[in-house]
């Protein structure tokens, strides 16, 4: 089965530390939606053997989007593609679009039936810190209001900000946890180039990121969210049994995806292609029937740092036996020498799946340093 995102490029503002592709304003808003669509009818020959099992709205900000606006997407993709016949459908949203009465008709209106909510933290001073558009009132009354109409429903939360105690951050957790919420994804605060955090750090007028204080901010996540009966199944992502997102699991394990809008992604055939980010020249190439986007062919190489990559970051692993079939007994080896060092160092282990196949796992330990363990183990 495959996986289908749609990129909603528009925001009220920018938060300081985002570096995805966005507009403030909506004045192509109804030309970017009839783009979408029309992007589809350009895209249906790539998935039309595939059955669609899950469709995200990404962003940008898609709540921005009104529900007849997201129905009428959602029913074009039904139109042109084979989809499951109970989707997950996600669509990411912001505090202050979620009132009441928007809850309510999402739930009654359209088929969205799992809701992202970008919370980040609950501290009304973190959220003007980060130029968030919600304040912790608005982030508190959607939840409470949400979980009446979604069971379904992970939110964001930010770790690692500067001067962020560790016992401000336990009332963040304890918060999210107390509105029973499924899911949690929650990454540290990271400083992208160009960005406006970048350049407030570099001109002194913001704290520089402490990584110490970050693994702590980790080590207590991890903590507790496994007291609270979530499973860690990929190192930003925490969900209880039956609620791991299906959507970004078919990216970890390697399934076929396709992105719709500018800047999306997608992969299939072991083939990446990615869009224009640029919304006016998106619509427009659309508009004469052409598809704006860049593409790479995958080396085995390169498929197979990926895969070491997105295995070490999930519960599943990397598996000897997916290595030897798909790359060669050269590839297994090279693994199998450079993860010795790791190995002895406690970041990584040999386990076993439920196929009862070898796997290389990352340990409690080798969580927060995955990335750079992955990138000793990359063939180049």
């Amino acid at each position: 089965m495959a996986g289908i995102y749609i990129h909603i490029p528009f925001c009220k503002q920018a938060c300081f530390y985002c570096d995805f592709h966005f507009s403030t304003s909506l004045k192509k808003k109804d030309e970017l939606i009839d783009a979408l669509i029309s992007e589809m009818e350009l895209r249906y020959p790539i998935l039309k053997s595939e059955v669609v099992e899950t469709i995200y709205f990404g962003g940008g900000t898609p709540s921005m989007l009104s529900n007849i606006e997201l129905q009428k997407i959602i029913d074009a993709v039904y139109t042109r593609f084979q989809v499951y016949e109970n989707p997950e459908i996600t669509l990411e949203a912001n505090p202050d679009d979620l009132s009441l009465e928007r809850i309510k008709t999402l739930a009654e209106e359209t088929k969205i039936n799992r809701l992202s909510i970008g919370i980040q933290s609950f501290f009304n001073d973190d959220l003007k810190s980060m130029n968030r558009a919600h304040n912790a009132t608005e982030a508190e009354k959607c939840l409470k209001e949400a979980i009446k109409y979604f069971d379904n429903i992970t939110i964001d939360l930010i770790y690692g900000i500067p001067n962020m105690s560790l016992e401000k951050w336990n009332d963040n957790l304890e918060k999210a946890f107390s509105f029973g919420v499924n899911h949690i994804s929650s990454y540290a605060l990271t400083v992208e180039p160009k960005t406006a955090l970048d350049t407030f750090i570099e001109k002194g007028k913001y704290p520089p990121i402490d990584e110490d204080l970050a693994l702590k901010h980790f080590n207590h996540l991890v903590e507790k969210t496994t007291e609270k009966g979530f499973v860690h199944y990929e190192i930003s992502n925490f969900g209880k049994p039956n609620f791991f997102s299906k959507h970004n699991t078919s990216y970890w394990l390697g399934k076929s995806y396709l992105g719709i809008g500018p800047s999306a992604h997608s992969f299939y055939n072991n083939q990446r292609s990615w869009n224009v980010s640029n919304n006016a020249k998106y619509i427009k190439s659309i508009q004469n029937k052409e598809l704006p986007l860049s593409t790479e062919n995958l080396t085995k190489q390169d498929a197979f740092n990926e895969y070491v990559m997105t295995g070490l970051r999930t519960i599943w692993g990397v598996s000897f036996n997916k290595i030897k079939a798909e790359f060669g007994d050269g590839f297994l080896q090279h693994l199998k020498k450079n993860s010795n060092k790791f190995i002895v160092e406690d970041l990584l282990r040999i386990s076993t799946n439920s196929n009862n196949e070898s796997v290389l796992v990352t340990t409690k330990k080798g969580k927060f340093l995955v990335d750079g363990i992955a990138a000793e183990l990359f063939m180049i």
